[in-house]
């Protein structure tokens, strides 16, 4: 159980400075080529996508986190990366911190990807059921797109409401399953981004090595990283299982990158031990 006393400490170090700079200048590139009018869009080819999308590459892995959203994802991920990941390349040395990162922002987009297939297999599954049904003139039709609606979070009747419509109208079959069509295609597409992962991963392992620093809440309310690392994670874990309808924060990623972290700095140090006994 150890605190954060350096005796010579690189306030800015290599990577780090290197890392915020990448960040800003993907930052200005995406608002650069951002709008309709657009012929080239940064999020499309960087940032990360389902492997069922048409837009998945496998360099997304990587690229999308060097991608924000706003200007306060970003300058939220870049302060937590300056104020922890500092701390780690200093005591590791710029090529170990910089794999170390790279390995967290990798892990977390790979747990990220897997729940998504967990939640987008059955979803096309059961879309061309409903398709099928559709052609049939099945019976079954109007209760099973009501349970697939209230499935995946799609306000159906709302929207056949707004357009003065119901599953009763005649014709509306087609219809239906466009709208449902165009609501997968644009879930199976929508981009993940964000250097979050790694950054959950940066915090875990300064957590790990060392549990009883004092980190100050908006820098007036101590708390031990060991709580503030412990407390922060089992938020993003319930927020991740309880897959709440219009959150759209990649929790999964932050605990992937987490997990992912903390695996890791336990490995090493545990390697680091073993060689000083040996």
């Amino acid at each position: 159980m150890r605190e954060f006393r350096p005796t010579s400490f690189n306030i800015l170090p290599t990577i780090i400075k290197n890392l915020i700079i990448i960040n800003a200048l993907m930052f200005l590139a995406q608002n650069t080529f951002a709008g309709p009018t657009s012929a080239f869009s940064v999020e499309d080819y960087f940032a990360l996508h389902a492997w069922q999308s048409k837009l998945f590459q496998p360099w997304q892995m990587i690229t999308h986190m060097f991608l924000h959203g706003d200007f306060g994802h970003i300058l939220g991920n870049m302060f937590a990366l300056w104020m922890f990941g500092s701390v780690l390349e200093n005591v590791w040395g710029p090529k170990r911190f910089l794999l170390f990162y790279i390995l967290c922002g990798v892990g977390a987009s790979v747990l990220h990807l897997l729940i998504l297939s967990y939640e987008f297999v059955p979803m096309a599954s059961d879309l061309m059921q409903l398709s099928q049904m559709s052609v049939s003139g099945s019976p079954d039709f109007n209760k099973t797109v009501l349970e697939y609606a209230k499935d995946h979070n799609i306000q159906l009747t709302r929207i056949l409401s707004e357009n003065n419509k119901s599953l009763a109208t005649p014709g509306i079959r087609p219809q239906i399953m466009e709208l449902l069509t165009n609501n997968y295609n644009k879930t199976i597409n929508t981009a993940t981004l964000g250097a979050s992962g790694a950054v959950f991963g940066i915090i875990m392992a300064f957590v790990y090595l060392f549990p009883n620093t004092l980190i100050y809440i908006y820098f007036f309310f101590p708390i031990k990283a060991k709580w503030l690392g412990s407390l922060y994670f089992s938020y993003e874990l319930f927020f991740a299982l309880r897959n709440s309808a219009g959150d759209n924060v990649a929790r999964w990623a932050h605990v992937g990158g987490a997990i992912v972290g903390f695996v890791l700095v336990y490995l090493w140090s545990k390697k680091e031990r073993n060689n000083r006994w040996n």
